[in-house]
């Protein structure tokens, strides 16, 4: 154990130096590592809010993805630095941040930083038993308090820990901060703002509600007159039978929607869409959650092969029927819909409380992410801007 603990202290030292030199010119390097475009997302906002700050550059890798980086990076910020896994390697980064559960090899050290990607408590992975690979990041952005004293309390990190930090989530302070506009999106979409707007947006599975009823459903809403909006989860696109059950949605899709009110968006970023619906279908997915903080009807597909084969645990499920609606066949979910759009305010004390259960202070949420970067970089804070980032349409 002595000598294990030299060695360990000799890369400290080591790593400490190079540190040094590394930072003579004041700069400080992220790199942030994501395994689909929605991880993307999820960071995006701190980049952009530090995009003013010219002691902050920002790369950008897939270390455990199949996707080329253009596919997990279509539309990264400008200024980023796209590199391999194997370049980034070579480099020293102050930070390392991530929306999944990544662990790139990067040993000339840095702070590896944990900012997760939902919250809808899939895989009971607020509810691990200890492991030690979670204690070895130096920081988590915690979205709420919640799954941080889950996290405690399963063991996977001390309560002494200087991990843990409330930090919210960044992605959604743009559906409380005024920065999106229904009008606007159902525009850049050429849907009829003066229609209702429904977003069906699944979770991925092949145990999914999108498996079970989804063209049926699509195909029903688009009967009625209501603007359409589908929005696939990343591994929904995934032709591999674990993630969409082997279907071709997006050809499928695109050839029911033709020549309807309806768009099957493309990009990864979901807010704009919840921003434009004025009632939300989805089965058990984060971007469900997310919605509530728009105080909007939500109907819940309830799919218990889904919630099994996900392993969500029962708080989580019980979360989400309280804020929603909930049917379990297309008539009953047709139905909760009819009766959402119908009579919007049902409901909203519910959906209120869960939001402000589960996320912390929408709207600042940034500029606290934004601080703490800093400090994990050791940098004096700059002046910067920390609105929500450009939501930009793809069409």
């Amino acid at each position: 154990m002595t000598l294990r603990r030299h060695a360990w202290q000799a890369v400290q030292t080591a790593r400490a130096i190079d540190a040094a030199l590394t930072r003579r010119d004041g700069r400080r390097d992220v790199l942030i590592d994501s395994r689909t475009a929605m991880n993307y997302v999820m960071a995006s906002p701190i980049q952009a809010a530090l995009s003013t700050d010219s002691r902050v550059r920002f790369y950008a890798t897939s270390s455990d993805s199949q996707n080329a980086l253009p596919d997990v990076y279509p539309h990264p910020l400008p200024g980023t630095r796209l590199i391999s896994p194997s370049h980034a390697q070579l480099r020293r980064f102050d930070a390392y941040l991530t929306a999944d559960l990544l662990w790139a090899k990067l040993p000339r050290g840095t702070c590896r930083i944990q900012m997760f990607h939902g919250v809808a408590g899939k895989f009971t992975h607020d509810y691990d038993t200890p492991e030690s690979s979670m204690r070895r990041w130096n920081r988590f952005f915690f979205v709420n308090r919640r799954r941080m004293q889950n996290f405690i309390a399963a063991g996977a990190i001390d309560a002494s820990s200087d991990a843990p930090r409330l930090v919210g989530m960044p992605k959604v302070d743009c559906l409380v901060d005024g920065s999106l506009r229904r009008e606007v999106v159902l525009r850049r979409l050429r849907l009829d703002p003066d229609r209702p707007t429904v977003l069906y947006a699944p979770t991925w599975s092949a145990y999914s509600s999108l498996n079970l009823m989804g063209l049926d459903l699509v195909a029903a809403l688009l009967a009625r007159s209501w603007n359409v909006i589908v929005k696939l989860h990343d591994r929904s696109r995934d032709p591999r039978p674990f993630y969409s059950g082997g279907v071709d949605w997006v050809g499928r899709l695109e050839q029911l929607m033709a020549n309807a009110a309806g768009h099957l968006v493309a990009d990864a970023d979901i807010c704009p869409y919840l921003a434009a619906a004025d009632l939300m279908i989805t089965d058990h997915s984060s971007a469900g959650f997310e919605y509530l903080l728009l105080d909007r009807p939500l109907v819940r597909i309830h799919v218990p092969e889904l919630l099994r084969n996900s392993n969500i645990n029962e708080e989580y499920v019980r979360l989400l029927a309280d804020a929603a609606r909930s049917a379990n066949d297309l008539p009953g979910v047709l139905q909760a819909a009819e009766e959402g759009l119908a009579d919007p305010a049902t409901g909203s004390s519910s959906r209120q409380a869960v939001a402000r259960d589960l996320f912390h202070q929408p709207g600042s949420a940034t500029a606290r992410a934004v601080t703490e970067l800093y400090e994990a970089m050791d940098l004096a804070p700059a002046a910067v801007a920390t609105a929500s980032a450009s939501r930009s349409v793809a069409i």
